[in-house]
């Protein structure tokens, strides 16, 4: 499945950074076994996987606190 990057960068205010970083982030937890947390064909790269999760609001960035 492809995803429009659209709507890949509404979920991240627009931002191509966070919207790697998120990715990149999940994939590495997915491909270290963490279980999907959408339905997927387990021969799905962990990239692509972690891209339909953020896309389906299973994954979302936050920002940490800054400390003061």
């Amino acid at each position: 499945m492809s995803v429009p990057i659209e709507k890949l960068l509404e979920k991240t205010g627009g931002s191509v950074y966070k919207l790697v970083t998120v990715a990149a982030l999940r994939a590495q937890e997915i491909s270290e076994g963490s279980p999907a947390l959408t339905e997927t064909d387990p021969k799905k790269k962990p990239s692509l996987v972690a891209l339909d999760e953020i896309v389906a609001g299973q994954v979302a960035f936050r920002p940490k606190k800054k400390e003061k």
